[in-house]
């Protein structure tokens, strides 16, 4: 009885540390990604037809992101002189 009790949790304790270094390893090594989709976009763009609309009209909302992201921060900004000159 205690040797299947030993067995089962030895057994346990080596899935779970076999587990766990894969997971400490694969952390250790593991690479930031990176889009590549600058040129794409532009290389589909030039292709025409649906590929080459689509691929514009996806840069365009790409474009229109940034554009957007850069007035809300222009926003915050204002709205912190704002609270700083009235006291708020």
């Amino acid at each position: 009885m205690t040797k299947k009790t030993f067995s089962r949790g030895l057994m346990t304790a080596v899935i779970v540390g076999v587990f766990g270094l894969g997971y400490v390893c694969g952390s250790m090594t593991q690479r930031q990604a990176e889009a590549q989709v600058g040129g794409l976009m532009e290389k589909a763009g030039k292709m025409g037809g649906p590929v080459g609309s689509v691929a514009q009209f996806g840069s365009s909302i790409v474009e229109m992101q940034d554009h957007i992201t850069g007035l809300q921060k222009n926003l915050d900004t204002f709205k912190k002189v704002q609270a700083s000159l009235t006291g708020k």
